[in-house]
């Protein structure tokens, strides 16, 4: 009986285990990053599609993609932004996807940028609900974080609904380390 008991938690451990296993979702290290349009609602070219990817260059570079707008994504912005503030020497950069270009993505995109008085990271809309296809994002990714410098990417990580909690927030703070070195 005991050892019914323990093979039942250990395998109940081995299931939890897994299925907190990092999301694939991204380009993979090293792979170069192509370019993509978005609609820019909160940066300096508010209206106007443009590409970001060729707007930065090869500097380093952190862009989010989200299919909404979440409070966990605004934090996690602001977060970045913070790092892109206090890195303006290095020249970093970022900017967030939201895969939808319907108003109601706009809007919220607006009211995430007010509401935590985000500064340096333009917020986005995409025609692309799946993103760009070169991108290799996840469809059961709800965030997708990419990290690149020089146009290769450094980090890529996939979060699931509900997976994006302030320690994998702090963890991708300390990930932008990987783009500044």
């Amino acid at each position: 009986m005991r050892a019914c008991a323990w093979l039942a938690a250990t395998l109940a451990l081995v299931a939890s285990t897994v299925g907190a296993a990092e999301l694939k979702s991204g380009l993979g290290k090293g792979e170069f990053v192509n370019a993509f349009y978005v609609t820019d609602v909160t940066g300096p070219s508010k209206g106007e599609e443009l590409c970001y990817r060729c707007k930065f260059g090869d500097r380093p570079v952190v862009c989010v993609f989200a299919k909404e707008m979440t409070p966990e994504v605004a934090e996690l912005t602001k977060a970045i932004d913070g790092v892109v503030a206090k890195n303006e020497e290095a020249r970093m950069a970022g900017f967030v996807v939201v895969l939808s270009d319907s108003e109601k993505a706009a809007a919220a995109c607006k009211e995430a940028a007010t509401s935590q008085k985000i500064a340096k990271v333009p917020l986005t809309t995409s025609k692309e609900s799946h993103g760009p296809a070169s991108y290799k994002l996840n469809p059961e990714a709800d965030v997708t974080v990419m990290m690149w410098v020089d146009g290769a990417v450094k980090v890529s990580k996939g979060f699931q609904k509900g997976q994006l909690k302030k320690d994998a927030v702090q963890a991708l703070v300390a990930d932008t380390k990987q783009i500044l070195e």
